[in-house]
């Protein structure tokens, strides 16, 4: 265990959590929404740090980030643990740990921050991808790896739900090379009954995110009966292109039944295709379909000259034509991301 960051002590020992929006109010004994945060005699203490419950070696591209050293390695790490409750959860088997859990029961093996980053340097990765669950309920993990990593010349992304606090965000910001974040809807009671959280704090982080110059890519897993309608989908386009900005790319992902939705149908071609469009109608420079064994649109095109620039299959790269100064060879435009060029990406 080790003490928190992010909390003040109240009277008779109660602890007031301002890690993430939930901002939970703690007795003694008492653990937070996330499962991982406990008060122990008027002190809060993360009970995950340095207790991995998956540690890998992924492409890049299976964050997904399309935009950071395309074709690159990123050592992959999480805690158990999650400040959402989202009923389509792909990972609830790590995320969504029982209420009476105990301190001695969480799962995960002891590696610290230094053998994580030691293992990314020996892997050749070029990334540390804190990921699989939510890097915000283990931020001080994250926290002491990122630091460490830079120190290496390694870079830090999160793969987040964006549920964290501005002052937590603006810690780490130095740190934070970039982010995917997961904009699950644009309705604010599919986020309280579904997700477990309110989306306009997830809004907060994700401007913040900008204004920091943490580079972001956004990912929509489409829902049928949930954030499918027209409606939705343009307003999280909008969203992007009038609060982010065009040039941030837009993952949109096929659902298919999980956890809690197991009768749901998956996402149909003709619904991903029309999110496409809007995205489009939109004019975001980046959009690509995912979670699909076929006709996915995977490719990095130039959103000047439409130039296929990356050519993907999968998590594979077969071709990247952009320059050393991240610009189109056909047109000349400049591309937006990290690392972009084939000379740099590998």
């Amino acid at each position: 265990m080790k003490e928190a960051s992010f909390y003040e002590k109240l009277k008779g020992q109660r602890v007031h959590c301002v890690l993430c929006p939930h901002q939970c109010i703690l007795a003694p004994e008492k653990i937070g929404i996330c499962r991982v945060r406990k008060n122990i005699e008027g002190t809060l203490y993360s009970l995950v740090y340095g207790k991995t419950i998956a540690l890998n070696v992924d492409p890049i591209e299976k964050k997904p980030l399309y935009h950071v050293y395309p074709g690159s390695r990123s050592l992959s790490m999480a805690t158990v643990g999650c400040n959402f409750k989202c009923e389509f959860c792909q990972n609830y088997d790590i995320s969504q740990l029982p209420d009476n859990i105990r301190a001695h029961e969480i799962p995960g093996r002891e590696v610290t921050p230094e053998e994580i980053v030691t293992a990314a340097v020996l892997k050749n990765c070029k990334s540390i991808a804190y990921t699989y669950t939510e890097p915000t309920i283990y931020f001080e993990y994250a926290f002491d790896c990122a630091k460490l990593a830079h120190e290496q010349g390694i870079l830090n992304v999160f793969v987040t739900n964006g549920y964290i606090s501005g002052e937590a965000l603006k810690t780490i910001a130095p740190y934070l090379d970039a982010a995917n974040v997961d904009l699950k809807g644009f309705d604010e009671a599919f986020y309280r009954k579904i997700v477990g959280g309110k989306l306009s704090a997830v809004l907060d982080s994700l401007r913040l995110m900008r204004k920091l110059n943490i580079f972001i890519e956004v990912t929509t897993l489409i829902i049928p009966g949930h954030n499918d309608t027209d409606e939705q989908l343009r307003a999280i386009a909008e969203f992007i292109k009038n609060d982010l900005g065009v040039e941030t790319p837009w993952h949109i992902s096929r659902f298919f039944p999980r956890y809690r939705m197991p009768d749901r149908n998956p996402t149909s071609l003709k619904t991903l295709k029309r999110a496409y469009e809007i995205g489009r109608e939109s004019a975001l420079r980046y959009i690509y379909t995912g979670n699909l064994t076929f006709d996915a649109r995977e490719d990095t095109l130039c959103h000047q000259c439409n130039t296929v620039l990356i050519e993907r299959q999968g998590y594979i790269i077969k071709k990247n034509s952009i320059k050393k100064d991240q610009s189109c060879p056909a047109c000349g435009a400049k591309i937006d991301g990290i690392g972009l060029s084939g000379d740099e990406s590998l």
